[in-house]
């Protein structure tokens, strides 16, 4: 595979202003287009140390991409360092300032003349078109040496940065690339990272091609198995392994093309024709949040409630005041009666809730960390205990995915034997 640098461009991201994102997303396309990423650089807003990292980023792989800097302030440096350092001129184009002048006209504001330096780009510049921002990208191929070198910079916003890269850059990569590498990713749940490696053993150890390995986020285990070679042969060498991932896990396999908990959990709802809704205590809104931002949501879910106070518990959802008078508001008890009583306001199939103490300290004698969650289904509630390590945000994360977790469980059979 031919290697591949990433620049990030910005004293922002240096200071910790901005989390760079951006590096994060070309990484996970690259490699499928047979370039594999060995550097991520990140470097503040000034030319000479900007300069000296595109030629250091030159002299080892064959693709640089720089993302930020292009911008119309004077901090905006990317594309005449850039410039500077393959020896090309800066070069205007017709088109681009046609169209900034279109678009300052059409919102009704007037052009700076700085914004013109949007429209100028090194010479022999493939210019990549910004469909969500006024600043263009652009794919430059270049002799350095005597290997040819590919430079692709590209604006700093993730909503400008992500399409233009996947849209436009991408593919003029596709026949520069040799082997690829694929990978594919299972998400499990309900057994421990350790175990999930015991199982898997006789597939991690000792081997190259394809490579299997675990690693955990918000609670889930992820396994992923990646290959490289030709397009056909990865993708068969990834497959032999998915099958026995397959076999061995089942159901507690939540996704296999990373999709997130609620994504799966209302693909689930659609495809059974079931509508949920939410309880929610500690997590204040996050499960509800977490399913409608999934596209397609308002065909499962019409209402959902956010019960913070006692008050609020017993008026909106029935839950018996004299329950949380004697285990609490965070119990198993109080969670039941969240759950059924949201399911019978929403007219819901399958109602899900969440009472717990997110921190920081006790809340009712109880730790924080503790969570309660309840889901019910079929005239059947299973409740669970969990206690969460971490910060308060972890822990509300935490909790929303489990109960959505659950909730797919209960529907397909799995939850059902775990205790009330």
């Amino acid at each position: 595979m031919k290697k591949a640098e990433i620049i990030s461009v910005g004293t922002e991201l240096l200071m910790g202003q901005v989390a760079n994102t951006d590096a994060q997303y070309i990484s996970g396309l690259l490699p499928s287009y047979g370039f594999a990423v060995y550097y991520h650089i990140v470097v503040g807003d000034n030319r000479d140390r900007l300069s000296e990292c595109i030629r250091e980023s030159l002299g080892r792989a064959d693709l640089v991409v720089l993302t930020g800097g292009l911008g119309p302030t004077e901090d905006d440096l990317t594309k005449k360092t850039v410039a500077e350092v393959l020896g090309l001129e800066m070069i205007k184009d017709a088109k681009t300032e046609s169209e900034l002048f279109a678009y300052f006209s059409k919102t009704g504001r007037n052009m700076s003349p700085s914004n013109l330096s949007q429209a100028y780009f090194p010479e022999g510049s493939t210019i990549l078109e910004n469909d969500f921002g006024t600043a263009p990208g652009c794919l430059i191929k270049k002799t350095v040496g005597d290997e040819e070198k590919i430079i692709i910079l590209l604006p700093g916003p993730p909503s400008e940065l992500c399409p233009m890269f996947k849209n436009k850059a991408l593919p003029l990569l596709k026949e520069e690339g040799e082997d690829v590498l694929l990978s594919k990713f299972f998400d499990i749940s309900g057994v421990p990272e350790s175990e999930v490696e015991r199982i898997l053993s006789d597939i991690i150890s000792g081997r190259t091609n394809p490579t299997v390995a675990t690693y955990v986020k918000d609670g889930l285990v992820t396994v992923r198995v990646s290959a490289s070679g030709q397009v056909a042969e990865a993708e068969q060498l990834i497959e032999e392994d998915a099958k026995i991932i397959r076999e061995r896990f089942g159901g507690n396999i939540v996704s296999e093309n990373r999709q997130s908990p609620a994504e799966v959990l209302v693909r689930l709802c659609e495809r059974e024709k079931l509508m949920l809704t939410a309880a929610e205590s500690c997590t204040g809104g996050m499960i509800a949040e977490m399913i409608t931002s999934v596209p397609g949501a308002s065909n499962v879910i019409g209402s959902s409630f956010v019960t913070y106070s006692n008050d609020a518990k017993i008026r909106l959802l029935g839950v018996d005041d004299a329950v949380i008078e004697k285990y609490g508001c965070v119990s198993r008890e109080c969670a039941k009666m969240m759950a059924e009583g949201a399911a019978k306001a929403a007219g819901a199939d399958v109602g899900v809730s969440t009472t717990g103490n997110a921190g920081p300290g006790t809340l009712e004698d109880k730790p924080a960390g503790l969570v309660y969650i309840g889901v019910y289904y079929k005239g059947e509630t299973v409740v669970k205990e969990c206690y969460f390590k971490g910060g308060r945000d972890h822990v509300r994360r935490r909790a929303s995915n489990t109960a959505l977790e659950t909730a797919r469980r209960m529907i397909l059979g799995i939850e059902a034997a775990n205790g009330h």
